[in-house]
């Protein structure tokens, strides 16, 4: 697969610069288009619910088609013409249709580049945690950009900037090596049965779901809790920066490394001890050093654990189950378990405060027994169909 690198480098930089530039300021859209405070909630509720829908069934349609590129290039078209459905919207109802149109495009993207990118890392001999980690990188210049374009322009420029990069994303997913194709060389008429059948992606989906859920609470009120103990703007926005760069870190150079050496259960177990260690000290202190000090475990916490569980579907899932694998672990193991845990850090963050972060730290133990043997042997057999 001569030129499979760059070419995947420049579909992770166009998917996750898409998403800067769509995602982090999109409430503050719907609110300039006239939507009131619970119109936006339900607005982004609804959209997280069709992704729960439209991300697995994208994945089915790719794998029993044998069309991984065709569906994902046809999805970022979607994405990049649904995005600009924000601009004609008007009104709570309009704006609604825009909302579950762009959030029922976008949501198989990122585990249908996953599902082309793993087999194509192993055949081409490069690093899957280099294509994700620009993909970091190019949320956060997406990001970014989406601040410059808001003070230049206004909030309007960004649905254009995102169709933009959206279109560009599918542009690029045609020119990727057809040999990435996940359903290539294996059956595709069992569906999802043999993968939620199969206890060790059962025990994937709940680790991942249990250490990513974690991070719930840090997501919704650290800097209510960091502002609380008097802390500024600018070491609150130094922290999180400081946290994406760990992720960018792990992704590129140190996860490999630790795959490697201590292979995907190691890292999975590994992960959910920094989540332990991390919450803990979250819930005991919000000083500046010990912020400083835990907020590089994001690397961890979130960039490791993904490396280890995109290495185990990669070596034990048929690659004509690969597309609804990665979509069922996306919307199980992140999408389903991110939703539930925000929804539950508001009551827990209003009882208990900062004791809410043991409660994470909990959630973190409660992973460690289930990484014994995952990555370990063949994965599910596709011909097995539910009885």
């Amino acid at each position: 697969m001569p030129g499979a690198l760059p070419r995947f480098l420049l579909v992770y930089a166009a998917l996750y610069a898409g998403y800067g530039l769509t995602t982090p300021f999109l409430p503050a859209l719907l609110a300039e288009r006239g939507l009131s405070p619970e119109e936006v909630g339900l607005v982004l509720a609804a959209g997280t619910g069709i992704r729960l829908a439209a991300g697995p069934l994208a994945g089915r349609v790719a794998d029993r088609l044998a069309a991984g590129r065709g569906v994902l290039a046809g999805c970022a078209a979607l994405s990049g013409l649904t995005a600009l459905l924000y601009l004609a919207g008007h009104g709570f109802a309009g704006l609604m249709l825009a909302g579950l149109a762009h959030a029922a495009a976008t949501a198989p993207l990122a585990p249908l580049a996953d599902a082309l990118a793993l087999p194509a890392a192993k055949a081409a001999r490069f690093a899957y945690g280099t294509v994700r980690g620009a993909g970091s990188a190019a949320f956060i210049a997406g990001t970014l950009a989406a601040g410059q374009l808001t003070a230049l322009v206004g909030l309007a420029a960004l649905p254009v900037a995102g169709a933009a990069a959206f279109a560009g994303l599918a542009g690029a997913v045609r020119g990727l090596p057809s040999a990435s194709a996940p359903a290539a060389g294996g059956p595709a008429t069992a569906g999802a049965g043999p993968l939620l059948r199969d206890p060790r992606f059962r025990r994937l989906v709940a680790v991942a779901a249990l250490v990513i859920g974690s991070h719930a609470v840090h997501d919704a009120f650290a800097v209510i809790r960091w502002r609380e103990a008097g802390l500024g703007p600018t070491a609150a926005s130094l922290l999180w920066a400081e946290a994406v760069a760990a992720e960018v870190l792990v992704f590129l150079v140190l996860g490999p490394a630790l795959l490697a050496r201590i292979g995907p259960a190691g890292a999975l177990a590994l992960a959910a001890g920094a989540g332990i260690v991390r919450w803990s000290v979250a819930a005991l202190t919000a000083s500046l050093p010990a912020l400083a000090g835990i907020q590089a475990l994001h690397g961890l916490t979130f960039a490791l654990l993904h490396l280890a569980a995109m290495r185990i579907l990669g070596q034990t899932v048929p690659p004509g189950l690969a597309a609804t694998a990665q979509t069922l672990y996306g919307t199980l193991g992140l999408g389903l378990a991110t939703t539930l845990a925000t929804a539950a850090s508001g009551p827990l963050y209003g009882r208990l405060g900062a004791g809410a972060f043991w409660v994470m730290a909990g959630a973190c133990a409660a992973a460690l027994p289930l990484v014994r043997g995952l990555g370990a042997g063949p994965g599910p057999d596709p011909g097995r169909v539910a009885g």
